[in-house]
């Protein structure tokens, strides 16, 4: 069985020491808007997509930065891309499950349910599908919800894939509560967050 290829390039996460600048940049340049920000990253789009760029401040969890750690903390965090629908997404990752690719990160965020790879060279990239219904219902999420967690939810894509298998709606999956506990693997991130 092939891989089940995804719809569209969804967007790019940067990881910058210049965290207003890099803002302003994709504003003056892309014409974005900022969908959601707080002092540690900031979501923009461009288009109808809730965001196409994310920027992390790395001035908040690594303060000044010193000689190859300075360079080496900004960039490309990662990329991500988007599939169709549930069902797609967790075939695929039976497919490259079977052939020894394994996500390193499984995370509903709220507006999207997302398994992370990185290939052999450690780039990393979000394999997504949304879990609202529409880009004006992912943009109240993140206007009214998504500070009590935007890092999201972990989840077990063995126990998604069997339930949907089996009968499960795919709705049913999407829907994240916003109070379950924060993904330790972003535990950094959470923890700055929780002390605003």
């Amino acid at each position: 069985m092939s891989a089940v290829r995804p719809t569209q390039v969804g967007h790019v996460v940067y990881r910058t020491r210049r965290f207003e600048e890099m803002i302003e940049w994709y504003k003056t340049v892309f014409d974005a808007r900022v969908q959601y920000g707080n002092p540690a990253l900031a979501f923009l789009t461009f288009d109808d997509e809730h965001h196409r760029f994310a920027i992390i401040n790395m001035e908040v969890f690594q303060p000044g930065g010193t000689g190859t750690d300075k360079q080496g903390s900004i960039g490309v965090d990662h990329v991500g891309y988007s599939y169709a629908s549930l069902r797609d997404l967790l075939e695929n990752y039976a497919v490259l499950k079977e052939q020894g690719i394994t996500p390193y990160w499984c995370i509903h965020h709220g507006i999207t349910v997302a398994l992370y790879y990185a290939d052999p060279d450690g780039n990393q990239m979000e394999f997504q599908v949304d879990s609202l219904e529409s880009s004006e219902d992912a943009s109240a999420f993140m206007a009214t919800l998504f500070s009590t967690n935007p890092i999201g939810v972990e989840f077990d894509p063995e126990d998604w894939l069997t339930r949907l298998r089996a009968g499960t709606r795919e709705p049913d999956l999407l829907v994240r509560k916003t109070h379950e506990p924060v993904s330790p693997i972003r535990g950094a991130i959470a923890q700055y967050l929780g002390q605003q």
